[in-house]
């Protein structure tokens, strides 16, 4: 059995990180979260030569080991504590070639804590452009390190960086520094307190609320009184200790590092001035969204329809081949049915996350939260409320994590209960099936009209994310003011590598998340509608055959009556009569009103539901388009899914809650039922007017 190490990543926002990461781990990688609390956490493993293997952690982006955010407290938590099991045999810390001044001071501190430690500098391509020469025997004497030199864009240095972690053993721990100068005495007597501890081990638990192992908290604290009482003393020092830490960077980067400035060729301030123009970077943006709404609709109608049409074939296959009884029926009317109302959107998600993906890696999308932050201040949202609105496109509970870095906790409570009126990745099986019943197919200036409409929901969401805020903010009283600091990453070309594994992971986590909601919920409403209490259930057929007698039926159309009238006296039949009352101002069925009680899961389920409910009892090889199109409303007559009944759906999606999952962690992250409930309540009866005046009005 090979042995395996554990690696730790780590390096300032912006390096490359993810990029080494994918590199190292291809495919062999998994995203979760850290225990017991709600920071993305990606792991992989990589092999290495001798037949050792990598367990490598890609731990958040930080800055330094003086933390001011959670996911900053995460890397210094994992680096502190021993115990952990995911406690590096290695740090590999990864740098930029252009910011290599910054990115120094983290991987000094790291040194410190005696951990083998290898720099990685990145983006290597990209010296001979900037003019940078490196001396990296020299680099490595002085910052007692091994370097790897490597671009992951050309894929460069990467096997050289293998073998460098596989033979972490022979790295030097001795740090760069002696921290300890900036106040001796102070030091000295930690020292005296905690002979058997770490020194930079025991300052960093002193400044900072991290978890230390096993080391009693109460003693630590008893120790930071030594000399200093109070946090502005404790502050003070770790301005000197920085300052000391630059001072040593600088010395070592006066002869390792060379910039011959004529040589740099700077595109970057050109194409900044036109993106982040205050009338040019809005249009520009404006031109990005639509191309990427039209592209989602022309790009994705042909392998959709072709998976549509799988999927109708296979549950008739299904009929017809398998012996009939209770299992065909559950395989051929609730699991395929059910599968294929959230397999069919596996295009249109997949393109989505592609040009996300893109804008991010390209370095646009730092620029669109610049820009938008212009915005976001006249509205009372932080300009750090931009990255959790934007980022609510994919799915609002990250988004709602993100929210983390935003200090002033007033400001951050607004935004998030004003996330989730953002169109997220789940909403869109909904927006695009109706979408698609409902709003013709034509086009204007060559835009297509549905792709308008997708393109115009997702406006109205964040419009009225911010309207929100703004009525928020005034109701809550916010003075506190916060500062918005957002780095602008170089402009590079989108490496297609990492963007695959962006789409195929998150299209991976989105099937498969919302696939085991949907398979459960397809068996469940499968029985509710396949059985009923009482002697309309059990006697359909007699009860049909004498209603009918008069009238000449074919043996199919007899039959679909029957499959009808037992739908309507099954369990989820009665159920949804029940409801229906509530809902029939708003222009929808019993059947719609079972969907929006069973979506209340997952949004996406929506679709997956009307196909299970649809396809209960028909023999026809039908397509779920087809059979949501064919459906007649029986109070008004007509279809069932009209241009007013379809715009109601859309703006009661659009504004409503609907998802349990964003629910829970609003709770978690508040610490308090209040929120969600308040967020639940009042999200879901704005929903219900919005969507009552639109069906009245267009009807």
């Amino acid at each position: 059995m090979s042995k395996q190490i554990n690696v730790a990543l780590i390096g300032n926002p912006n390096t490359g990180k993810t990029s080494v990461f994918n590199a190292l781990t291809g495919l062999n990688q998994k995203v979760g979260n850290y225990p017991g609390i709600t920071v993305e956490k990606k792991e992989g493993i990589c092999k290495l030569p001798r037949g050792v293997k990598a367990h490598i952690i890609d731990l958040p982006g930080t800055y330094s080991l003086n933390a001011s955010s959670l996911d900053e407290n995460v890397v210094i938590e994992l680096l502190l504590n021993k115990n952990d099991k995911d406690f590096p045999d290695i740090a590999v810390v990864v740098s930029d070639v252009e910011n290599l001044k910054r990115n120094l001071l983290l991987f000094t501190q790291i040194k410190d804590l005696e951990i083998p430690t290898l720099l990685v500098i990145n983006m290597s391509d990209r010296m001979l452009y900037k003019g940078i020469s490196l001396d990296i025997a020299y680099l490595e004497e002085h910052l007692q390190t091994k370097i790897a030199l490597i671009s992951t864009r050309k894929n460069e240095g990467i096997d050289h960086l293998k073998n460098l972690i596989s033979n972490f053993k022979d790295m030097s721990v001795v740090p760069c520094l002696s921290a300890s100068e900036i106040d001796q005495d102070y030091f000295d007597s930690l020292r005296k307190a905690f002979p058997n501890q770490l020194l930079y081990k025991l300052w960093l638990v002193i400044t900072q609320d991290v978890n230390f192992g096993k080391t009693d908290r109460n003693q630590i604290e008893a120790v930071a009184n030594f000399k200093t009482k109070s946090k502005g003393d404790l502050k003070r020092l770790q301005q000197k200790e920085t300052i000391k830490r630059y001072q040593f960077i600088n010395n070592v980067l006066k002869k390792g590092q060379t910039i011959d400035v004529s040589q740099a060729k700077d595109l970057r301030s050109k194409l900044d001035r036109i993106l982040t123009h205050k009338v040019w970077g809005y249009a520009i943006f404006f031109v990005v969204l639509l191309t990427i709404f039209q592209a989602i609709y022309d790009w994705s109608s042909v392998p959709m329809d072709f998976i549509d049409t799988v999927f109708a074939s296979l549950s008739e296959w299904a009929k017809n081949m398998l012996p009939g009884g209770a299992f065909t029926n559950l395989l051929a009317e609730g699991i395929i049915p059910g599968l294929g109302g959230i397999v069919i959107f596996i295009p249109q998600i997949a393109f989505l996350f592609l040009f996300i993906a893109v804008l991010e890696e390209s370095g646009y999308m730092s620029r669109v939260v610049f820009l938008m932050d212009r915005v976001m201040r006249r509205f009372g949202l932080s300009g750090k409320s931009v990255v959790p609105l934007i980022s609510g496109t994919a799915c609002a509970i990250p988004a709602i994590m993100a929210t983390r870095n935003i200090e002033s906790w007033k400001e951050r409570l607004i935004t998030i209960l004003v996330t989730p009126f953002t169109t997220c990745s789940a909403r869109l099986p909904v927006y695009l099936i109706i979408i698609s019943l409902v709003i013709p197919e034509g086009r204007f200036l060559g835009l297509g009209y549905q792709a308008l409409t997708l393109m115009l929901l997702y406006l109205i969401g964040f419009g009225t994310a911010v309207v929100s805020a703004y009525i928020l903010n005034k109701i809550l009283k916010i003075k506190s003011k916060t500062f918005f600091v957002v780095e602008m990453p170089n402009y590079k070309l989108p490496m297609f590598k990492n963007v695959a594994l962006t789409v195929i992971e998150k299209t991976k986590s989105f099937i498969f998340g919302a696939g085991k909601i949907i398979l459960a919920i397809s068996i469940v409403l499968w029985f509710l509608a396949s059985y009923g209490p009482g002697d309309k259930f059990d006697n359909a057929e007699a009860i049909v055959k004498s209603e009918y007698r008069t009238q000449h039926l074919s043996k199919e159309e007899l039959q679909q009556k029957i499959a009808s009238h037992k739908l309507e006296h099954s369990f989820i039949g009665i159920t949804g009569r029940a409801i229906e009352p509530a809902i029939r101002p708003l222009g929808y069925d019993w059947k719609i009103g079972i969907a929006l009680i069973s979506s209340f899961a997952a949004r996406e389920v929506f679709v997956g539901t009307l196909a299970t409910i649809y396809s209960v009892g028909s023999d026809e090889e039908e397509t779920i388009k087809n059979r949501m199109a064919g459906e007649v409303n029986h109070i008004l007559g007509g279809p069932l899914f009209t241009f007013a009944s379809g715009i109601s759906l859309l703006l009661f999606y659009a504004f409503a809650m609907q998802c349990m999952s964003t629910l829970a962690i609003v709770k978690r992250e508040t610490n308090s039922w209040k929120w969600p409930v308040l967020q639940l309540v009042i999200m879901t009866v704005f929903a219900y007017i919005v969507a009552l005046i639109a069906f009245q009005f267009l009807k």
